[in-house]
């Protein structure tokens, strides 16, 4: 299943961006910073930008330029790490 973007504007502006990041990864974020989904296709990018889409009535653009992931994609730590439980 394949979805284009929608540009059906929203009264309050909202914005989802499909793109990729410098790295190539797909990612789909909205205009103000509160939703990020990372993926592995730009359809699966695209269908997931479609159904937030519908929930928050928002309008659907692919990025005009590369994408910055809110969340860093690097390796934990060690000191980050979780502690492992006790058996």
């Amino acid at each position: 299943m394949s979805f284009e973007p929608s540009s059906e504007p929203d009264e309050r502006g909202t914005v989802i961006y499909v793109g990729q990041d410098l790295a190539g990864h797909w990612l789909v974020q909205d205009s103000g910073g509160k939703l990020e989904g990372r993926f592995v296709s730009r359809s699966a990018a695209l269908s997931f930008a479609e159904a937030e889409r519908q929930i928050y009535h928002a309008s659907v653009e692919m990025a005009p330029m590369p994408l910055v992931p809110l969340v860093s994609f690097d390796p934990v730590p060690a000191a980050e790490r979780a502690v492992a439980r006790a058996a």
